[in-house]
């Protein structure tokens, strides 16, 4: 049997749980034991991966009040009773408490590791059941944070679902209102450090002694009016995430630093000589292309490759055009909430600009329209006029890329299908695919 699942055995004979321990090992299942369900309960956390063997009668608390205790906890957590001879009724009791199964003393190893196999195979399944359900549930939770049925969002949201809790440094690229901090958010939220500091710096603008103090924190007396320590961004966010926008404008002393606590995973204070240990995620963001940038000799090649361990491409709005419906309706909501103003209606008029306009301030950009929309302050401010009516060349193209983007989609991204559905030549189709951004 092929699990990563252990028992963890409670028995206070050690005779008896050296004998279950061997024969469990021999059998190729790990196995973690104790004396007493006081010790016990410290291993019995919600998320524990595997099931539970007690003796009924422990020192202290009893396998009962452990039965208890684990039915409160986690009842789909598998519970075997070891009981004495006469003690049946307790048995009986045990498992009309919700224990798996028990087992009578003297028992045979071949008995208990068919015992332990089965709730171990219980385990397992309902472990995968309730993995796949939070994973459809991020799913639904990114769909709601990342709006968009365009291929490409569809691939962000894929990449962010399978890279957000393996930990791994990541580079995201895009341009400027494209949503980079709201995926470094995701990533976070949706991983095992999402309980952790979630902490962000613009690097942008600032110079390069404020950066320092930012990124590693001081000690007292470092500098001129350091009055006392301050505690930095890089350690502060230890066990959780860094996130570190507009990283392409970073001082190259300050990429020599930041590269070391990429490599060593440790920092020095500013006007210290000690070493802390830090373990962070570090996501960083930029609105250039750093590996062009790196070629250049405008940024370290070396912190580059560190950073660009996973690379996440968020493409501009104008290539995602098929997304500004919901995203502009979504928007309209949220402004319509946050300033108690009644929801304007989305008229097709309003729609077909908002589609045919390139936004070069992409999502915060088309924000900001639905912002000025409810608030009613002026065509101008949102850049929409209802009275204005896309070019028939405007309209035509704008359908096509629907079509087409909306078909591409259904199509899970296959080119030949979509083209046999759509009844065009596979050329034509990669062509048009090309130019409107969906490859």
């Amino acid at each position: 049997m092929k699990t990563s699942l252990q028992v963890l055995l409670v028995e206070d004979d050690p005779n008896v749980r050296l004998g279950c321990e061997q024969a469990m090992q021999l059998a190729g299942i790990p196995v973690l034991s104790v004396a007493s369900a006081e010790a016990a309960e410290k291993y019995l956390k919600p998320d524990f991966a595997g099931i539970v063997v007690t003796d009924m009668r422990l020192p202290g608390a009893s396998g009962m009040d452990l039965l208890r205790l684990v039915r409160d906890r986690d009842p789909d957590l598998p519970v075997i009773i070891i009981t004495g001879h006469g003690d049946v009724t307790l048995a009986v009791e045990a498992m009309r408490n919700g224990a798996y199964d028990f087992m009578q003393k003297p028992f045979s190893t071949d008995d208990l590791v068919d015992v332990v196999r089965r709730a171990l195979e219980k385990r397992a399944l309902v472990l995968e059941v309730e993995a796949l359900r939070r994973r459809l549930d991020q799913r639904d939770d990114l769909e709601s944070r990342l709006i968009g049925r365009s291929p490409q969002m569809q691939q962000v949201r894929r990449l962010i679902l399978d890279i957000a809790d393996a930990g791994v440094d990541v580079l995201i690229y895009g341009e400027t209102g494209t949503g980079k901090e709201m995926v470094a958010r995701c990533l976070h939220d949706l991983s095992r450090a999402g309980q952790e500091n979630y902490v962000a710096l613009n690097c942008g603008g600032m110079a390069d002694n404020i950066l320092d103090s930012e990124l590693f924190g001081h000690e007292a007396g470092a500098f001129t009016g350091a009055q006392k320590r301050r505690i930095g961004k890089i350690e502060y966010a230890s066990g959780g995430t860094l996130f570190l926008d507009e990283v392409e404008s970073m001082p190259m002393s300050m990429q020599i630093k930041l590269l070391r606590v990429l490599q060593e995973r440790v920092i020095e204070r500013l006007g210290s000589n000690h070493q802390v240990p830090v373990n962070c995620r570090v996501v960083a963001a930029s609105k250039e292309d750093l590996k062009i940038w790196s070629e250049q000799g405008k940024f370290r090649a070396d912190l580059y490759y560190r950073l660009n361990v996973v690379r996440i491409e968020l493409p501009p709005l104008r290539e995602r055009r098929e997304d500004i419906p919901a995203l502009y309706d979504a928007f309209l909501l949220q402004a319509a909430k946050r300033y108690n103003r009644p929801l304007p209606a989305l008229t097709p008029e309003v729609l077909q600009r908002l589609m045919v306009q390139d936004w070069p301030g992409n999502i915060r950009e088309l924000k900001n329209a639905a912002d000025c929309h409810v608030l009613g302050i002026g065509k101008a401010c949102s850049g929409i006029d209802p009275t204005v009516k896309p070019s028939l060349a405007e309209a035509v193209e704008n359908y096509e890329r629907l079509l087409i983007a909306d078909e591409f989609s259904r199509q899970e991204g296959n080119i030949q299908r979509t083209a046999d559905v759509l009844r065009t030549a596979r050329t034509t189709l990669h062509d048009k695919l090309k130019k409107y951004g969906l490859l």
